[in-house]
């Protein structure tokens, strides 16, 4: 099934690359196109994250109500979730997960060149792997994951044992991919010690270290600004915006958790595995940011408007409720002694 996701945009990464003559700008291009591809599901994905926000108050309220009765109280907010359209399921926070299975396949794309960006198939690719370890294995690191990475820029070094040993190989896959990127090298994997013998104070180095950092530091923001979208719209029974609430939401507290854990986990594999992956969730995360703006906006617009209503016909009850007692009030004052004619 992956091979629906990985073969469409394989193509697409390779024309993108002959296109520019330019991993690093064609990676940037591959990033933001994922991303409009994926704008649909986001959209289903924002706009059932901030109905279940703005559904918190109401939701903590029959908790307490029926906190004695279990049964009651599930029965209750799965009323409430069907009448405001917040059931769970594919039609509800679900669709925060599809993106994820949709980039674990876009992954293998980024990490396998010889086979998306040259074209070779699996035993040519694992041929010209072989060549390259065994003339110079200290260029591979120990994680094979990535080591058509490794081999896809180093082609053009071993081009004549490769012809020996691949005859037919084609003049383009000899010519390898270059993973320069404005003086940092995308295909090399991000060293983090900076006290280590091999580190060097230049450019190549430095930029290849800032860029999982600057993947990681994406990441907080843009969660930090979908977080801060979501208690937007957070709203009690009169449709009156609970600033308390989304302090406190049990939904708020886990997903400031999620907002330091998720991007330590990226900074973590950034250092682990070649920059271009860190480049490319960057990019990722930008137009993530950008896409969450707007739709915040824009379902802000419609949930605002429900508010409005809500707060009307909560102002009109609270004046009809209000009459009623200024009629009672004055019944009470005529008749102080709550004498009653007997009409038994």
């Amino acid at each position: 099934m992956d091979k629906i996701i990985t073969v469409p945009f394989g193509y697409l990464l390779d024309w993108l690359y002959q296109f520019t003559t330019n991993y690093g700008v064609a990676l940037i291009i591959f990033a933001v196109i994922v991303q409009l591809v994926l704008l649909p599901i986001t959209m289903k994905s924002k706009k059932s994250m901030m109905k279940m926000s703005r559904l918190q108050p109401r939701i903590q309220e029959i908790q307490r109500k029926f906190a004695n009765d279990q049964q009651k109280q599930n029965e209750e907010i799965q009323k409430l979730q069907q009448e405001e359209g917040a059931t769970m399921g594919m039609g509800g926070c679900l669709w925060s997960l599809v993106p994820l299975f949709i980039l674990i396949p876009l992954f293998t794309v980024i990490r396998e060149p010889l086979t998306y960006i040259l074209g070779e198939g699996a035993e040519v690719a694992a041929q010209i792997i072989e060549v390259i370890k065994t003339a110079a294995p200290e260029i591979f690191s120990k994680n094979n994951y990535y080591d058509q990475v490794t081999a896809a820029q180093a082609i053009p070094q071993f081009a004549e044992q490769l012809k020996a040993a691949i005859p037919g190989i084609s003049e383009t896959t000899l010519a390898g991919v270059n993973f320069n990127f404005l003086g940092i090298n995308l295909g090399m994997i991000p060293q983090f010690n900076v006290f280590a013998p091999t580190w060097a104070w230049d450019w190549a180095h430095i930029g290849a270290f800032l860029i999982p950092c600057l993947s990681a530091g994406s990441q907080v923001l843009s969660m930090w600004i979908a977080q801060k979208g979501n208690d937007s719209v957070l709203t009690n029974e009169k449709g009156i915006q609970d600033k308390e609430m989304a302090k406190n939401s049990q939904q708020n507290q886990s997903t400031q958790m999620m907002m330091y854990m998720m991007p330590l986990m990226s900074l973590w594999i950034g250092f682990t595995v070649s920059a271009s992956l860190s480049l490319y969730w960057f990019v990722g995360g930008i137009v993530g940011m950008v896409s969450d703006a707007l739709m915040t906006k824009h379902y802000r617009k419609i949930y605002d408007a429900e508010d409005a209503v809500r707060l009307q016909r909560y102002l009109e009850e609270e004046r009809l409720e209000a009459e009623k007692e200024r009629i009672r009030a004055e019944r009470r004052a005529a008749n102080p002694d709550g004498i009653t004619t007997n009409t038994s």
